[in-house]
């Protein structure tokens, strides 16, 4: 048996024997992303490059969770996990079949690019909805489970994670392959970092640079995040954003020309390139920019990586995998059991769940009720089937209810139809409303709007947004609906902070981009076969007039932390349909327990969440942070202790030089179903209860 087929050896042996079987120019050519076959040594060819950041993207049928945000949205550590693992099962089911087929194309690999755990740290950035939020101990949670979910805990990974895009790379789109990020230690050791730190130490497989410099040095080829990669014991391969590497010479102007940018990348510890760059590792080696070791340990790297995941053994566990797993029906239920869990509740005068009894006709009004892409977001795959809010709701209806359907207005044009008057649908929308016991105005984006700069429709910005307000034909469209008097519950679909003006409606639900199933899931929530359980992972906030610049990478005034003034709706927020009581809560040394009940008519999911501060530090976020979080079932009537231990990271804080250390004295803890704050007692969640302990 040759020494790399050897299953009883480690990965790094097995890829050392490999590697040193190749010539250097077959070594060169594995550090592209679409790697040739070497066929003299069995290896197939192999396409780095696939995404799987809500489901497997871009290579056929898959099951379509809702996006990151809204995964997000949860709260849910095992429930995200397992998402992970149906992701990892169908892209191994789905490898497994092309290969068999001599199918080696982009997005049929096991390497998936996901999770994007970059801080949402501004609600314009376009492609905040592939994150999970604004808080970097939120993000680091969920990340880890995600990874977990993929990655699986056996000797062969199922699939490979990968954990984007290092570092601080959050917008604008626009600008974003010369752009340089300017962050204080501080803010990147508190929040840009912490994330992607965690990854590494739950053993994610890759790590994906980003396209913007940080501090000067761009950041697929940065000393400073290089040497943090070896300092946490970084034990897999790094690849580059797609042509990120290129921009080195087009857009940051630190090399001269492509052959130099490929020896600083590769030099710097870039194993893969995603992009045409590494073409010229050969042009640079002769020329004595970059020695042979250079190339082998980073061949050797993603060796290792392929070997982790089976490719070479003559019997891998997970090549039994069959194509009948993918879009199963026990992975459509997760999905929806998904949708469900994400949607936010933010405001309900009493109208929600919907009384059947009381309801003869619904009018489904607005761009995003029966729309697919808003369903969908950025990233995806194809569903095997879509159930829109539309058809979700008329579904839940039968017979029973009349639904009623009125477009409204486009998503962005001031007309449906080309050669009709501007808001040629209001007066239909208006009829329907009229006509009908209750509205449900399904407003929002979609991914053709906010996302990746070249992906979307929106060329004004990039793909980011100009303001946090609706287009204005859909601000005109509910502005004549709630003129017609009849009770509007508005469904916002989107995957960013947007402030609705909501306020004369009855009820506002956030749905986020919900995936397949997000119709069912929603039609589910409004009819009250489902309590809404999740809560906002970002600031909701009341303009974008009193944000910092875009460009400006400094916490101030930036997130739940450092949020100064500016507030709709708070991070942690969501209304449930029953009355959540705490209790009680308590700390006795490592421990804080936290009582809650159900007070009220429905079985309902809570998240308890605990909040800190130093009140001695003058390096403390200036508001609280979050340190735990619990999603927790309550029957009506029922009473739960959570029980959250403390360990040393919860005390820390992080001074200007970036330092992270515990200052003792004295700390506050918070504990509740929101964050400690005015609003999100005002808009129904009880008084946090304060606990004080010293350290």
């Amino acid at each position: 048996m040759e020494k790399y087929k050897d299953t009883s050896l480690s990965a790094q042996e097995r890829a050392e024997d490999l590697v040193s079987k190749m010539t250097i120019e077959e070594r060169a050519s594995q550090l592209r992303y679409d790697a040739p076959a070497i066929e003299r040594l069995g290896i197939p060819e192999y396409n780095w490059w696939n995404e799987a950041l809500h489901g497997v993207a871009r290579a056929g049928t898959a099951t379509m969770f809702p996006q990151a945000i809204g995964l997000a949205a949860m709260f849910d550590e095992k429930l995200l996990e397992r998402a992970g693992q149906v992701i990892a099962e169908e892209g191994r089911a789905k490898y497994n079949a092309a290969s068999k087929e001599g199918d080696r194309d982009i997005y049929k690999g096991l390497t998936f690019w996901s999770p994007n755990i970059n801080i949402f740290r501004d609600p314009r950035w376009g492609r905040g909805h592939e994150t999970y939020g604004e808080d970097p101990y939120l993000t680091s949670r969920l990340g880890t489970a995600f990874v977990k979910g993929i990655q699986g805990s056996g000797k062969t990974m199922k699939a490979a994670a990968c954990a984007k895009h290092f570092a601080a790379h959050s917008g604008p789109e626009s600008i974003r392959h010369g752009f340089d990020s300017k962050v204080g230690a501080k803010d990147l050791a508190e929040t840009y970092l912490p994330a992607f730190k965690a990854l590494v130490e739950a053993g994610v497989e890759g790590v994906m640079g980003a396209y913007n410099s940080l501090n000067g040095q761009p950041t697929c080829a940065s000393e400073f995040l290089m040497g943090l990669l070896k300092e946490w014991g970084f034990d897999g391969y790094f690849v580059s954003d797609c042509w990120a590497v290129r921009d080195f010479h087009e857009a940051h102007m630190i090399t001269a020309n492509a052959e130099e940018s490929a020896a600083l990348a590769l030099k710097m510890g870039c194993d893969c390139n995603c992009g045409n760059t590494y073409i010229h590792i050969m042009n640079v080696l002769d020329k004595g920019l970059v020695c042979e070791e250079d190339i082998t340990k980073a061949c050797v790297r993603l060796m290792r990586t392929r070997i982790r995941l089976g490719m070479f053994d003559e019997n891998c566990e997970f090549d039994s995998i069959g194509y009948d797993r993918v879009a199963c029906k026990e992975h459509t239920e997760t999905a929806l059991e998904c949708a469900k869990k994400s949607v936010v509740l933010l405001k309900n005068d009493g109208i929600l769940p919907l009384d059947k009894s009381k309801i003869k006709t619904v009018a489904v009004i607005g761009p995003n009720a029966d729309s697919v892409n808003a369903l969908r977001a950025n990233y995806f795959g194809t569903a095997p089937g879509y159930t829109t809010i539309l058809e979700g709701i008329k579904s839940e209806c039968g017979d029973d209810i009349r639904v009623i359907y009125s477009q409204g207005c486009d998503l962005l044009s001031d007309r449906i139809e080309n050669l009709a008057r501007a808001g040629d649908g209001e007066s239909e929308a208006v009829i329907c409303a009229k006509a009908a016991d209750v509205v449900i105005l399904c407003l929002g984006l979609d991914a053709t709007v906010e996302g990746e700069q070249g992906d979307t429709g929106n060329s004004f910005e990039g793909g980011d947004k100009r303001d946090l307000l609706l287009p204005e034909p859909q601000r005109r469209l509910m502005e004549k609906v709630l003129e017609t008097g009849t009770p509007t519950v508005v469904a916002m679909l989107s995957g960013s902070s947007i402030n609705a003006l909501a306020d004369k409606a009855n009820a506002l639900v956030q749905v986020w981009y919900p995936g397949q199933e997000g119709g069912k899931a929603l039609a589910d929530i409004l009819f009250g076969k489902t309590s809404p359980s999740g809560k906002l992972p970002v600031t909701f906030y009341e303009t974008a007039d009193l944000l910092p610049e875009f460009t400006d990478y400094s916490m101030k005034n930036r997130t739940y932390r450092y949020a100064e003034n500016n507030v709709l709706y708070p991070f942690g927020f969501g209304l449930t349909y029953s009355e959540v009581t705490l209790d009680s809560a308590e700390i006795k040394g490592e421990k804080v327990t936290v009582t809650l009940s159900n007070k009220g008519d429905f079985d309902v999911e809570e998240t308890a969440q605990l909040y800190i501060r130093s009140e001695d530090s003058p390096f403390e976020v200036r508001n609280t942070r979050l340190c735990r979080f619990e999603r927790v079932s309550l029957l009506k009537g029922e009473t739960k202790t959570v029980t959250f231990t403390l360990d040393d990271s919860v005390f820390e804080v992080v001074d200007e030089s970036g330092r992270r250390f515990i200052p003792g004295g004295k700390y506050s803890l918070f504990a509740g179903v929101s964050q400690p704050d005015e609003i999100s007692e005002k808009l129904g969640k009880p008084r946090c209860i304060k606990l004080e302990t010293r350290r």
